[in-house]
C-alpha cells in the first residue's frame, strides 16, 4: 500500500497535470534493462531514464578516480552494479531532492546518501525506510571526482532542498527538478524560486554554463538561460498580481491549484505560494 502511495504522489509531482512530449534522445544507448536505459552525454557522463515517472533521470559523472550518481529513480533494481558496471569506479550518491522519483528504492543499494539538509521536510514521507548514513550538502561545496570538479548550489522552490550540480569545465550542469523539466511544481514560494532562477542565471552566466540537464530529460528539454530568466520574470508577476494562472478543476499534491502556461513555461502553484 504504501509503495503505491508514494507512486501515486510521484505521479501527481510529475505528470498527471500535462501531457509528456515524446522522447527524441540523440545520445547513444549503452545500457539498456527493463527497468532503465543508460544513454552517454560524453565520455565520462551518462543519463539513465526510468520507466515510471516521466522518464525519471539519474545522472553518472566520472572522473579520474571516482563518479558520483545524482538520483536514483522511483525504482530500479540493480542500480548500484549497473553504474559501477558502465563507469568501472566507485560510485557516490547524491540526491537533488528528496522526492520518491529521484530517492526511490534504490537508494538502499548504498550505505550513504547526500541530501540538501532542507529536504529533511521531506524525508518521513519519501525516505523513512532508508537504514543507510545520510550526509549533508554544503552550498558552494566541490566535490572532487579527480581531474573533475563538480560545483554543488542550493536552488530550493520544487522543494525546500532542492540542489543543482554544475561542470563548469564541460559548460553545464544538472538541476532535477529545481526549475521544472518544462513543468515546475512550485512547493516553497514564489519568492524562493526567483532568488533561486536569478542566482542560476548569473551562475551560468559568470561560468559559461550552457545549459543544465533536468530531472526528466526527454532528449529535447535542457534547461537554458533564457528559461531561467523567464521562469523568474513569471512567477514575479504571479506574485505582485499582474498576472494570474489558470485554476483547475481537480488540485494536485500539495494544493497547488493554479497552473500559468506562457513562453514555453508551465508554472503549478497554490495559495500557499503566493509570497
Amino acid at each position: 500500500m504504501k509503495k503505491i502511495l508514494l507512486l501515486a504522489i510521484a505521479a501527481s509531482f510529475q505528470c498527471a497535470l500535462f501531457a509528456q512530449p515524446h522522447p527524441t534522445y540523440s545520445e547513444k544507448v549503452v545500457y539498456e534493462g527493463k527497468d532503465i536505459v543508460f544513454r552517454q552525454i560524453d565520455e565520462q557522463t551518462w543519463e539513465g531514464n526510468g520507466h515510471l515517472m516521466a522518464n525519471e533521470t539519474v545522472y553518472l559523472i566520472a572522473g579520474t578516480e571516482s563518479a558520483i550518481l545524482i538520483d536514483a529513480g522511483t525504482e530500479i533494481p540493480g542500480l548500484h552494479q549497473i553504474v559501477t558496471d558502465i563507469c568501472g569506479k566507485p560510485v557516490r550518491l547524491v540526491a537533488t531532492h528528496v522526492h520518491p522519483d529521484h530517492t526511490g528504492s534504490a537508494i538502499n543499494e548504498w550505505d550513504e546518501i547526500s541530501i540538501n539538509a532542507a529536504d529533511e521536510v521531506n524525508r518521513p514521507m519519501f525516505m523513512t525506510g532508508y537504514k543507510g548514513e545520510t550526509h549533508y550538502l554544503t552550498d558552494g561545496e566541490v566535490i572532487d571526482l579527480g581531474n573533475r570538479k563538480i560545483e554543488v548550489v542550493f536552488t530550493p522552490g520544487h522543494t525546500p532542498g532542492s540542489t543543482t550540480f554544475l561542470d563548469k569545465e564541460r559548460h553545464y550542469g544538472f538541476s532535477g527538478d529545481a526549475f521544472g523539466s518544462g513543468n515546475l511544481l512550485i512547493t516553497t514560494n514564489f519568492s524562493t524560486v526567483i532568488l533561486s532562477a536569478q542566482r542560476m542565471a548569473y551562475l551560468m552566466e559568470k561560468q559559461g554554463i550552457e545549459y543544465l540537464y533536468p530531472g526528466h530529460y526527454m532528449g529535447m528539454n535542457k534547461e537554458t538561460l533564457q528559461r531561467l530568466k523567464d521562469i523568474a520574470e513569471l512567477c514575479a508577476q504571479l506574485r505582485e498580481g499582474e498576472k494570474e494562472g489558470e485554476k483547475l478543476e481537480r488540485p494536485g499534491i500539495g494544493g497547488l491549484d493554479h497552473v500559468l502556461s506562457e513562453r514555453g513555461v508551465r508554472l503549478n502553484y497554490g495559495p500557499t505560494q503566493m509570497k
